[in-house]
């Protein structure tokens, strides 16, 4: 008797479906899983017989073939226990088949029997509701992957809690989604002394998703000021929430089943890899590009960081997603962030204060920044040089104006951008747009065209760079509430994009 059980492989984001087919036959007794499985999966065997074993079930004296259905697409993950064991108990006739073949299930077996929560159990809902099927999944994903809502959610916390479902003895009730979780920030931009001009390029950075390079001596407050930049974003929208969640999911870092409305912040190590910025390694998993998905990616020390890990942000910056290639797949993940970047003038840090610079400035200055490859220079909308504050200043009580103040703006600004993009897919703010399209909204008055003619000659701006001053620019306008991008706002974009050029020589 053949016996089937649906489950999925991930490719990326996606969730595949694929068939758990089993069969036994006379000869002697083994039990064998194929279908391009890996190592995990393999030892599948053992913990289903395990298992099995604990609920005094006993495996016939038959040969049991168990066929991971396409066999050429890789099978990875120990997400394949419980659909292994559930088609093994359809073929011994423990469980009806007929209602087997209406759910996908995923799940690690534990030898007592007990199921272990697995990753990926969000995309897995997906594809159970597109395949008008229920989900089987351990209790502690019930949560998580109920917040599809299309399909079915039945969370058991054991093999046998599964057995007596699909028997009827004891129906599961449905899984309910997990809490939408806001937790409260504690860091607040009024708590930064001084630095004003820092903050404002913090306020035009998230309204407009522009990309934003920090420079200065060590302790100016560069980590600070990018701490406070998640508060000034607003709320991942739904399908926001729905899509970076699938992305943590899949990485293993939703918190019982807890769907965050609060923007991602991954601030990496500077000793990074490769494939943990972009992604990669076993099972081509998520990089931090995509865990910063619809948030904030910072990038502190960015001169120390390796030369291949920069250039390889140059690509996903533009595009809005990568590519992990590997020799027998091709896998691709959204990572439309807010690239945030610090750095020292110089190695040593003090190349602006002229008593604790070294004896090489300023060559030692045009050294470090000049780690920084001119390609991606270009690609930071906003560039600040981030003086040192005073000591005196330090004393003086909070100051200035509260993250939630900030956010109100930023929040007026982005709904005039969705506004304005509304119907055009993949645009949703002003750092999106390019061509035809940055050039209409963006188009400054006389007075700013002609002070962007000036600059363009005089510094050389790259079309790239031409084109971000006016993303800013038009980004400043809806600071100011204004339909039109006048002369001001360009100067204001233009002072933002030159600064690092002119103190770096």
């Amino acid at each position: 008797m053949l016996a089937c059980a649906r489950t999925v492989a991930f490719d990326g984001l996606d969730a595949r479906l694929v068939e758990a087919q089993c069969v036994l036959t006379p000869g002697l007794p083994a039990f064998h899983v194929v279908g391009l499985p890996d190592k995990a999966v393999s030892e599948a065997r053992e913990r289903v017989r395990a298992a099995l074993a604990s609920l005094a079930i006993a495996l016939p004296p038959k040969r049991i073939t168990l066929n991971l259905s396409p066999a050429d697409l890789p099978k990875e993950g120990s997400h394949f226990d419980l659909p292994i064991a559930l088609a093994l108990l359809a073929a011994l006739g423990v469980i009806p088949a007929e209602d087997l073949s209406r759910a996908v299930s995923l799940g690690e077996l534990s030898l007592d029997g007990s199921l272990v929560p697995v990753i990926g159990a969000l995309p897995a809902a997906m594809a159970a509701a597109d395949a008008d099927c229920v989900l089987i999944c351990p209790k502690g994903c019930g949560a998580e992957a109920a917040w599809v809502g299309a399909a079915e959610v039945f969370a058991p916390a054991s093999l046998q809690e599964a057995i007596t479902h699909f028997t009827g003895q004891s129906p599961l009730p449905r899984a309910n989604p997990g809490e939408v979780t806001t937790p409260p920030s504690a860091r607040d931009l009024r708590d930064v002394k001084g630095q004003e001009r820092a903050k404002r390029a913090l306020e035009i950075a998230a309204a407009g998703r522009h990309h934003f390079l920090m420079v200065g001596s060590p302790g100016s407050g560069k980590s600070m000021l990018a701490a406070r930049l998640p508060g000034l974003l607003p709320p991942l929208s739904a399908s926001e929430a729905l899509e970076t969640s699938m992305i943590h999911s899949l990485a293993g870092l939703l918190d019982e089943g807890g769907i965050s409305r609060q923007r991602p912040f991954r601030e990496p190590h500077h000793t990074a890899s490769v494939p943990a910025i972009v992604g990669g390694g076993k099972g081509a998993k998520p990089g931090e590009i995509s865990l910063a998905h619809n948030g904030v990616l910072f990038l502190d020390e960015l001169p120390e960081f390796p030369r291949a890990v920069l250039e390889t942000l140059r690509q996903p910056i533009e595009t809005g997603e990568v590519v992990v290639s590997r020799a027998n797949a091709h896998t691709r993940y959204p990572c439309r962030f807010l690239l945030v970047a610090a750095a020292n003038p110089c190695r040593c840090g003090y190349l602006t204060e002229p008593g604790r610079a070294c004896n090489r400035a300023p060559h030692c200055g045009e050294d470090y920044i000049g780690k920084i490859s001119g390609p991606l220079m270009d690609r930071f909308d906003l560039r600040l040089e981030v003086p040192p504050v005073g000591w005196a200043d330090l004393d003086l009580p909070p100051s200035g104006e509260t993250s939630a103040q900030v956010a109100s703006r930023v929040a007026t600004a982005r709904n005039r951008q969705a506004a304005r993009f509304h119907g055009q897919p993949g645009l949703r703010v002003n750092a999106d747009a390019e061509g035809a399209l940055l050039e209409e909204i963006a188009a400054p008055d006389a007075e700013g065209r002609e002070m962007l003619a000036r600059v363009a000659d005089r510094f050389g701006l790259t079309a790239r760079g031409y084109h971000r001053v006016l993303r800013v620019a038009r980004t400043i306008a809806d600071l100011d509430a204004s339909d039109t991008v006048r002369a001001p706002h360009v100067a204001e974009a233009v002072s933002f994009r030159l600064l690092v050029a002119d103190t770096t020589g």
